[in-house]
């Protein structure tokens, strides 16, 4: 490894107005005994918030060249958001942080020191957080029953508060899935790996973009992305569903019989629907995100000529 080696930071912002200005100074803090052997690049990757949090992102840039932002056309989600980021990292090690400092910035320095050791991920194992109780053991449950049920490994307990090296990202963005989930992926690319655990925080203003709905949505698409054991499910169950259509035939009771079929039947038809549904969505080929060039602040490089015409403008160019 070299003596200075480039260190990218991706921070995934939505409407993040109130918490951008607060995780800044503690992430320069956090950093500012590393800049001795590390440069070090700021990638915000904004997903066309409503709110002033662009606005405050320049203000950072025009006082610190570190600072990038990419904001994307449209509100793509969380996980196409820092695949954005992954994509137009230029570091030698990327690291994912939330700017709610819920995941805390001074850990950063941890992450880096494990790589100087020579591992290709290092992770934020969250082994507590502030929460209740029932919430924590669901969490928990799912996470476990996901890696049971899981095709491939899946990191327990992994935070999207990482480092990887670029042949991990690669990987990872290689995987042209619509809904990218990066337990999976990073466990999928295997490599040199640890975990370091930590207690998360509340975070440190603003107001939490997920609800009880929304989490029970990203666990039902995790699942989808990394296991096909519902398809599975169907095989597995058929012979005591060929038991239960003999016992009620012999006692009669055709009319439970009925409904026991179409019940199998309408849940697999969904289940196998749905699969359909994310085949047809990822073979269509639509890219995972839209970088807004004219609303985005960021160093050029290389894979720009990938992403946009020479002749679109990008702001506050460096």
């Amino acid at each position: 490894m070299s003596d200075r080696s480039l260190i990218s930071i991706i921070c995934p912002v939505y409407n993040e107005e109130a918490t951008v200005g607060l995780f800044y100074p503690r992430l320069k803090a956090a950093i500012e005994p590393l800049t001795a052997r590390h440069d070090f690049e700021l990638i915000f990757t904004n997903n066309c918030s409503t709110d002033g949090t662009l606005r405050e992102i320049l203000k950072l840039r025009d006082d610190d060249p570190m600072v990038q932002v990419l904001t994307l056309s449209r509100n793509f989600g969380y996980e196409c958001s820092v695949a954005t980021g992954l994509q137009h990292a230029r570091g030698a090690a990327v690291v994912v942080i939330d700017v709610d400092c819920e995941d805390p910035p001074e850990m950063i320095p941890q992450l880096v020191a494990e790589w100087e050791k020579g591992y290709d991920v290092v992770y934020g194992k969250r082994d507590r957080r502030q929460e209740p109780l029932l919430m924590h053991l669901t969490r928990k449950a799912f996470y476990r029953l996901n890696a049971v049920a899981a095709d491939s490994d899946v990191i327990l307990d992994m935070a999207e508060f990482f480092l990887i090296t670029p042949p991990v990202r690669d990987v990872v963005l290689a995987n042209r899935s619509t809904v990218p989930f990066f337990r999976s992926e990073v466990a999928y690319a295997g490599f040199h790996r640890k975990g370091i655990s930590y207690e998360r925080q509340r975070r440190v203003a603003g107001k939490t973009h997920y609800n009880l709905g929304q989490l029970i949505w990203f666990a039902l698409r995790g699942m989808l992305s990394t296991s096909t054991f519902p398809l599975r499910l169907s095989v597995y169950t058929f012979l005591p569903l060929v038991v239960a259509n003999v016992v009620l035939l012999a006692a009669d009771r055709f009319e439970w019989l009925v409904m026991v079929d179409f019940l199998y039947l309408a849940f697999y038809l969904g289940v196998l629907s749905v699969y359909l549904a994310r085949t047809y969505k990822d073979v269509v080929g639509r890219p995972l995100s839209v970088v807004d060039w004219k609303r985005s602040a960021a160093d050029r490089h290389p894979d720009r000529a990938l992403t946009a015409p020479e002749s679109e403008s990008v702001l506050s160019p460096r």
